[in-house]
């Protein structure tokens, strides 16, 4: 169970990091603690899996990389998983879902493909689909609009 401590460190860590020289001594400072306390508590949250990662995260638009494609894909059951890790080990795949049918959509896998043009996209579809080596239905749907784009908050 989280206590509020760390609720309250979540909270601060997964919105902007200050831009300053110790930016994990001003948010210790913000929690009343020290901050090799804060730094002991996001050490157990890597450790025991609670945080995956601690990174920053860059406007894919701005360094050029302004097409996606949330690609769907029918994939016999029997080799989801297989398909998925395929999927996710290519570096333009940023998001990798498993999703149940429904009635008359027949897509379970779901990989969001980012290059920086419509043909970039297509190409890591297509060698996508030649490493499943099955000919899987699929369908690129390309994005024309972003409504809203913001990481979870805690």
């Amino acid at each position: 169970m989280l206590s509020k401590l760390d609720k309250a460190i979540i909270g601060l860590i997964s919105r902007d990091i200050p831009l300053v020289k110790e930016p994990f001594r001003d948010i210790a400072r913000t929690l009343g603690i020290k901050e090799r306390a804060l730094l002991k508590r996001i050490r157990f949250f890597k450790a025991s899996g609670l945080m995956r990662k601690f990174a920053a995260i860059l406007n894919h638009k701005k360094i050029g990389f302004r097409y996606n494609a949330m690609v769907v894909w029918n994939i016999p059951e029997s080799i989801i998983d297989k398909a998925g890790r395929i999927m996710a080990s290519f570096d333009e795949v940023s998001h990798c879902y498993q999703r149940k049918k429904k009635h008359e959509w027949d897509y379970n896998l779901y990989s969001m493909i980012h290059g920086r043009t419509r043909k970039e996209c297509l190409s890591v579809v297509k060698k996508i689909s030649d490493k499943l080596s099955g000919g899987f239905d699929h369908k690129a749907l390309f994005s024309f609009k972003e409504e809203k784009k913001t990481g979870a908050r805690y």
